[in-house]
């Protein structure tokens, strides 16, 4: 199973509470690898790192997918009047046990867009998956490797097939796949508090 945690478009604070939550599920699972992260703007912390969970029998996650809240004043700012902070979590299985076959998976590697100077669309890190026999597409580029990017789009290009799948429908929305830059707040699946980042009981 994958796991890619993210500040979206957050502030600091929820750089530094992608760095909570991560250490908070290795604790609660030692089967959790960290496979990639990207730094945040201060030193140890994130904004996104993605996971990788050989063994889900020994702790069970459950389904975290969706918003994870963290209720804590701003150790940045003292006078700031927020207390909120919301990350993002998006969980994938395998895609090797989705029933679907990579070989009719179309893979195209972009360049990369987005602030950086000259030399940011030289390098393409940025993938787009696209399954041929029902031209489906998606984006992953919040990777800093284009490795990384390949085995998340098709792992989101998995979950996407299946879902539509199993609820016979072309239309599933499309929007669940703009999680990174767009925290659905409301109704975590999880929610922390202060600066110990201890978690309020299920």
């Amino acid at each position: 199973m994958w796991i890619q945690i993210s500040a979206g478009r957050g502030p600091d604070e929820c750089e530094l509470a992608v760095g909570h939550f991560v250490n908070a599920l290795l604790k609660e699972n030692g089967n959790i690898k960290v496979v990639d992260a990207v730094s945040g703007n201060i030193p140890g912390n994130f904004k996104s790192v993605l996971l990788f969970v050989e063994d889900r029998l020994k702790g069970d996650l459950g389904d975290i997918s969706g918003s994870v809240l963290w209720i804590c004043k701003s150790p940045y700012r003292p006078f700031h009047k927020r207390k909120n902070w919301f990350i993002n979590v998006e969980q994938f299985d395998e895609e090797e046990k989705l029933g679907f076959s990579e070989k009719e998976v179309k893979i195209e590697a972009m360049r990369s867009t987005g602030p950086g100077g000259q030399n940011v669309n030289k390098v393409e890190t940025s993938v787009r998956a696209t399954y041929l026999p029902m031209n489906i597409s998606v984006v992953a580029r919040e990777e800093r490797s284009q490795y990384r990017n390949k085995k998340l789009a098709i792992a989101r290009l998995a979950k996407m097939i299946a879902q539509r799948n199993n609820e016979g429908s072309l239309n599933q929305k499309k929007s669940m796949w703009n999680q990174h830059n767009e925290l659905e707040r409301g109704n975590p699946t999880r929610v922390y508090e202060g600066e110990r980042f201890r978690e309020r009981n299920r």
